[in-house]
């Protein structure tokens, strides 16, 4: 069974850093495209910032300057650092990941979410 597994959340002084982290385990191919998603309370779910095979990023505007995503595709693992981190980033921060498990044979995984609480 493939699946995603995040860590690095959790209680964080406005102002400071994390760095989250989502390994995909299992058995497959390749892992295509990877994602961090967010969801604040109340709120819905949005993309904040995505990482190809290839290491090309794109980073929602509304966190961009402060977000960074990479990747180490030896350890099939992403990483989202966060910086100068502020209240309303207090959200479950969801990795994503498009996974080829056999060739030609594509699903959608879900990681199960990581708490990240910004306040002092």
């Amino acid at each position: 069974q493939v699946q995603l597994v995040e860590s690095g959340g959790g209680l964080v002084q406005p102002g400071g850093s994390l760095r989250l982290s989502c390994a995909a385990s299992g058995t497959f191919f390749r892992v295509t495209n990877m994602d961090w998603y967010r969801q604040a309370p109340g709120k819905q779910r949005e993309l904040v910032a995505s990482v190809t095979p290839g290491g090309s990023t794109s980073i929602a505007d509304s966190v961009k300057g402060r977000l960074t995503i990479s990747r180490d595709n030896v350890k099939n693992t992403a990483y989202l650092q966060i910086n100068s981190l502020k209240p309303e980033d207090t959200a479950i921060y969801y990795c994503h990941a498009t996974i080829e498990r056999m060739i030609g044979d594509f699903s959608d995984i879900w990681g199960q979410g990581t708490q990240v609480t910004v306040s002092s």
